[in-house]
C-alpha cells in the first residue's frame, strides 16, 4: 500500500551532503523528507571515505568552502551540543617542483581567506612525518586541518534536522520521478510517494541515475578508492595526513593503525566496494619512494576497505538549480571533498531554495552548465 506525504523539499540521499542541507532546509522552517537507498545515514561513501579535511587549496571557492566548513565542524560541540569527531591533526603536503611556484601562491590565498598555513622546511616537515625530500620543491602545513568523523557529522545533521521536524526515511531507494507543470515533483521511493516543491539530489555516485529519473544529465560516476592498513602499533607514533604531490599517495594514522592510499589511474568507473589487492602492492612501491620505511610496515587486511568517489568530468561538484528546472537542485559529484565541505553545500542548498539563488558566495564554477560545452571543462593536479 503506497504512503503518501507532503513536503516543501525532498531531500535524496543521507550521506554528509543530503544530511547536511536537510539540517540547514529544515532550521529555515521548510518541511522535509530525506529519502536513502541504503540501510542508514552515512551508509555510501560518505562512511567509507578517508575523512580528511583541508583548508590548503588552490582557488578561491574550494578555500572558502572547505575553511567554513572545517569552522563549523570545530564548532559543532559549542553550537550544537554534539562532538563531530574534528581533530586538528594536521595537513603536510608534500609539493613537486613543478608546483611549488603555484604552490606559494595558493598560500597567499589561503592566508588571505584566515586559513593558518605554513611554508616548512624539509627538517621541519620531516620532524612530522619521515620522508625523502629528493626530487621535492617544498612543503607546506594546515595545521587546523584534520579529519572528522562522518558517521558522527552525517548522524548528527540528521538528528538536528528531525529535531526541526524533518522525516528520515531509510530503505527507500527511488523509483520514480514526476515533474508537474506548476514545478512541483513527485518522488516515489519505496512504499512512499511524496508531494513536494523542490528536490535537493545529494544521491553521491547515484546521483546521475536519479536524475535520470526526472529526464535530466547529471555526469556523475562512482570511482572506487582503497584504504589500506597497517596492523595496529606498526607505527611508533601518530602521523597527520600526508601527501606526496609526485607519486599520489596519501598517508596518516587513525587510532593505532596507519592508514594510505592513491587512485588507481585506470580504475573503472562503477560502484564497487570489493578491496584491490594488486593495486596495494604497486601502490607500496610507488609510497617506498617518498616514505621508504612504508615497505617494512606490517599490513592487516582486516582493517583495509574500499570506497567511492564520486566524480565529475572535471573532478569538481555540481552545486545549484537545474537550468531547464529550476526547482530542482543538484548538489552531488564532489570528487572526494563531499566530507569536507558538507557544512556549507548544505548551507549553500539551503539558500537556493529559501531564496531562489545562492548569492552569499559565487558558486559559478560548480553550476551544471559548465559541462555544455567540452572545452569548458577544467582539470586538477591532484584531487585526494
Amino acid at each position: 500500500m503506497t504512503q503518501r506525504e507532503a513536503a516543501d523539499v525532498v531531500v535524496i540521499g543521507a550521506g554528509a551532503i543530503g544530511a547536511s542541507a536537510a539540517h540547514h532546509l529544515a532550521a529555515a522552517g521548510r518541511r522535509v523528507v530525506v529519502l536513502e537507498a541504503l540501510h542508514g545515514p552515512a551508509a555510501g561513501s560518505t562512511g567509507r571515505s578517508f575523512a580528511s579535511i583541508r583548508g590548503q587549496w588552490a582557488d578561491e571557492l574550494n578555500i572558502e568552502m572547505s575553511w567554513r566548513s572545517i569552522r563549523a565542524f570545530r564548532d559543532f560541540p559549542e553550537r550544537h551540543g554534539v562532538d563531530v569527531g574534528y581533530r586538528p591533526s594536521g595537513y603536510l603536503l608534500l609539493v613537486s617542483p613543478e608546483l611549488w611556484d603555484a604552490q606559494l601562491r595558493a598560500v597567499d590565498l589561503q592566508r588571505a581567506h584566515g586559513v593558518p598555513v605554513d611554508v616548512l622546511s624539509f627538517d621541519e616537515a620531516r620532524a612530522i612525518t619521515p620522508f625523502s625530500a629528493e626530487g621535492l620543491g617544498g612543503t607546506t602545513w594546515g595545521p587546523a586541518d584534520g579529519v572528522v568523523d562522518p558517521h558522527l557529522a552525517t548522524s548528527a545533521y540528521l538528528d538536528l534536522a528531525r529535531r526541526d521536524g524533518a522525516i528520515v526515511r531509510f530503505r527507500h531507494p527511488v523509483r520514480s520521478v514526476d515533474r508537474h507543470e506548476d514545478g512541483s515533483w513527485t518522488v516515489t521511493a519505496g512504499p512512499t510517494t511524496v508531494q513536494c516543491q523542490h528536490v535537493v539530489n545529494a544521491a553521491g555516485g547515484w546521483a546521475g541515475e536519479v536524475a535520470a529519473l526526472a529526464g535530466l544529465d547529471v555526469p556523475v560516476v562512482h570511482s572506487r578508492r582503497n584504504v589500506y592498513s597497517s596492523a595496529p602499533g606498526a607505527v611508533a607514533r601518530p602521523l597527520p595526513m600526508t601527501v606526496d604531490f609526485t607519486s599520489g599517495v596519501y598517508l596518516r594514522s587513525e587510532g593505532p593503525r596507519l592508514l594510505f592510499g592513491g587512485a588507481r589511474p585506470d580504475e573503472d568507473d562503477g560502484y564497487r566496494t570489493d578491496v584491490d589487492w594488486p593495486w596495494m602492492e604497486q601502490l607500496l612501491e610507488l609510497g617506498a619512494r617518498r616514505f621508504p620505511w612504508l615497505v617494512d610496515v606490517p599490513l592487516d587486511r582486516s582493517g583495509c576497505w574500499a570506497g567511492t568517489y564520486e566524480n565529475t568530468p572535471d573532478r569538481h561538484g555540481i552545486l545549484g538549480a537545474d537550468p531547464s528546472a529550476p526547482t530542482w537542485v543538484n548538489a552531488c559529484g564532489f570528487s572526494g571533498h563531499g566530507v569536507m565541505q558538507a557544512p556549507e553545500i548544505g548551507r549553500l542548498v539551503a539558500e537556493q531554495v529559501t531564496t531562489g539563488a545562492i548569492e552569499s558566495i559565487d558558486v559559478d564554477a560548480l553550476r551544471i552548465e559548465r559541462f555544455a560545452a567540452a572545452s569548458e571543462h577544467r582539470s586538477v593536479e591532484l584531487v585526494f
